[in-house]
């Protein structure tokens, strides 16, 4: 696979391709996408775990509290116990990311 520049792929860029695709209107795409998102957001608020087979999971992480230290001036600061979201790549996705095949698109999708 050739390396090719990174770039940023905005919410506007993906609801436009998905309307382009399906034939819905932008403000629909729009609308269900930010819903989606949402539903992602209160789920791992409440602390829960969402999986998407093959895609991955989203799950909340508690990290304890610790001592760090300022390379600058090298005084101890002490960095509290915080919840963060951790992503584990599925199988399928992270075949297709690894190998850059898109063929595996398919795979990935839930039919049942």
């Amino acid at each position: 696979m050739s390396k090719k520049a990174r770039q940023t792929v905005t919410k506007r860029e993906l609801v436009q391709r998905i309307a382009d695709k399906t034939g819905q209107t932008k403000v629909l795409v729009r609308e269900v996408v930010q819903l989606f998102l949402d539903e992602m957001a209160t789920e791992l608020v409440h602390g829960n775990r969402l999986e998407f087979r093959k895609f991955g999971v989203f799950e909340v992480r508690e990290r304890p509290g610790r001592i760090a230290q300022n390379p600058k001036t090298m005084e101890k600061v002490e960095v509290p116990d915080k919840r963060v979201v951790r992503f584990k790549v599925g199988n399928v996705l992270r075949q297709m990311v690894d190998e850059g095949r898109l063929d595996l698109l398919a795979a990935m999708t839930d039919r049942d």
